[in-house]
């Protein structure tokens, strides 16, 4: 709060509606407080919805020097960066833009249990590349024509509670194979593609998709980057990338490395996972927008 004292220049009422616009920084108070177990610390994390809409969203705590982390035993209120990229969005009090992951002890990425787990369980529809976490690769051969979407420079709001009611036209221009020539990605554009193969997260495990990794290019390929329990499990779910390049373009093709997946154990199995019995909407996902938008027409 003493920094917002300094350098707050407005205020805004979010208990009717207020639009964040694009390109700017705002600081919300959460409704929620914490008050944590010494043993147990935090993690947040975009929700799905917020990254596919391209929502910089980070959590902050008093006295903590990192965001989106939480120290075993904080007590205290929280409060969250948001800061729209692409699209101005319409919020109220009550939308839920982050959720926070309790984790009790530390957890550091293991290749060889994560081998045994894809014995158990197979984590991908193909042979399982795993080298500090379970790499990923990127589809640019596409279904019905697309391998991408690509959001528009200039629309309109998005309400972040409306669900299924944009027509994504407008917010989005697709962009179509090209076969053997991949996708060039243009610096500070905001593009959504999909993975080359299906992933599939244990009942028993949840895992993390790091967002930034230099070894396979400059860019930002996940905003929320969290998979529930039971994620794709049985569904053949491909993972949603959320990708920004950085500096200068990049080119992808079909089957490059884009990224890892860290699994981490439930202390538990828990009572409800992600799925289709409890209405999870990225569910046997393909390349997915934000649950915003209607389905694009003409396209598999």
């Amino acid at each position: 709060m003493e920094r917002i004292d300094r350098h707050a220049m407005h205020q805004i009422d979010l208990a009717r509606s207020a639009v964040l616009e694009r390109g700017c920084v705002y600081i919300a108070e959460l409704i929620e407080a914490v008050a944590l177990d010494a043993d147990t610390a935090a993690i947040a994390n975009p929700k799905s919805s917020t990254g596919r809409l391209d929502v910089f969203a980070r959590l902050i705590a008093d006295g903590v020097p990192e965001f989106d982390r939480l120290p075993a035993g904080y007590a205290g209120q929280l409060y969250v960066e948001l800061a729209p990229r692409t699209f101005s969005i319409l919020v109220r009090e009550g939308a839920r833009l982050v959720q926070l992951r309790l984790r009790r002890g530390a957890w550091a990425s293991d290749d060889p249990a994560l081998r045994n787990l894809h014995e158990r369980d197979a984590l991908v529809d193909r042979e399982a590349v795993i080298d500090d976490g379970l790499v990923l690769t990127v589809d640019t051969r596409g279904h019905g024509g697309v391998i991408a979407w690509k959001a528009r420079a200039h629309t309109g709001l998005v309400d972040v509670e409306r669900i299924g009611h944009y027509d994504p036209d407008e917010f989005w221009e697709p962009v179509a194979t090209r076969p053997g020539q991949g996708i060039v990605l243009n610096p500070d554009d905001f593009y959504m593609l999909a993975s080359k193969e299906t992933v599939a997260i244990p009942p028993d495990h949840a895992a993390e998709m790091r967002p930034y990794d230099t070894r396979v290019g400059e860019f930002r390929v996940h905003y929320a980057g969290f998979f529930d329990p039971g994620f794709g499990y049985g569904a053949g779910s491909r993972a949603v990338l959320e990708v920004r390049a950085h500096d200068v373009p990049f080119v992808v093709e079909h089957g490059q490395p884009v990224g890892r997946l860290i699994y981490e154990p439930m202390l538990e199995t828990p009572d409800k996972i992600y799925g289709s019995g409890i209405g999870s909407t990225y569910q046997a996902q393909g390349l997915r927008l934000g649950k915003q938008f209607r389905e694009p027409r003409g396209v598999g």
